[in-house]
């Protein structure tokens, strides 16, 4: 069960979506969304039912991503040249001086100071030079320009290349072991988060606990190999195999947390 901000939450999603794909069938036209979460792409595949449509973030392996749906009248990969049509790079490179000093959160930052709401963009791929930021072709120039007036990037050069050019993302990953008694999800969460177990239970409660991408409410929820658990706050981990059991019958799991 949902709490209800979030439930309302998910019907506005849903409404706006059917909204873009019922106008793509009656006009005819390539329609999209704005940028959606792996949560939001989650609750979308669950809870409708859709037909000559895709999701595309312009990188592999994107955590945000665009859908768009596409007339009967073309094919998919006729419908995937709208892409590069639509989305395009703001490319950042630092200044010597600044090399490495900047992690995702402060390009974030820079976007919201700007007023750019996080559904206008796409993935940011830090890298120590610079960062590549996925946004729409309209608002590029806008974001180019109010970029340059930020003082943290007014030695810095930015410039607006093709979707095509972007930086691949250099997924990282912490690989770690973890100890649990049990594969409920308060247990887990308590050793992911390095907390009691009480503690986990209460993360629960102040529904910061997600696992695929759903909110979980209930610590009995069981959890399995390979799938995706986020703490808010803590970060974002892969249960990635069982390794073994040890004499007094607890489990040991190998975990990857995203870096």
């Amino acid at each position: 069960m949902q709490n209800k901000n979030e439930t309302d939450n998910d019907k506005i999603l849903i409404s706006k979506i059917l909204d873009k794909y019922n106008f793509c069938k009656i006009k005819n036209k390539i329609t999209y969304s704005d940028f959606l979460n792996q949560r939001e792409k989650h609750i979308i595949n669950k809870n409708i039912s859709l037909e000559n449509y895709f999701f595309d973030g312009g990188v592999k392996n994107a955590e945000r991503e665009i859908l768009f749906f596409y007339p009967e009248k073309i094919n998919e990969d006729i419908a995937r040249k709208s892409i590069n049509e639509n989305i395009c790079v703001i490319r950042i490179i630092l200044p010597n001086d600044n090399i490495g000093k900047y992690a995702h959160r402060d390009y974030l930052s820079a976007l919201m100071k700007i007023g750019i709401t996080r559904e206008k963009v796409g993935d940011i791929i830090v890298y120590e030079q610079g960062a590549d930021i996925i946004v729409f072709k309209m608002n590029s120039e806008f974001i180019k320009s109010s970029l340059e007036q930020l003082t943290r990037f007014k030695k810095s050069r930015i410039e607006i290349i093709d979707i095509n050019k972007v930086r691949e993302k250099d997924e990282k990953f912490i690989l770690s072991s973890i100890i649990v008694s049990s594969m409920r999800v308060d247990n887990i969460v308590a050793e992911l988060a390095n907390c009691s177990r009480s503690y986990a239970n209460k993360l629960i409660d102040e529904e910061r606990i997600y696992v695929n991408y759903e909110l979980i409410l209930k610590s009995s929820k069981i959890v399995d190999i390979g799938n995706i658990i986020t703490i808010r706050g803590k970060g974002k981990f892969i249960i990635s195999e069982i390794i073994r059991k040890t004499r007094s019958d607890k489990i040991v799991i190998n975990v990857k947390k995203y870096a």
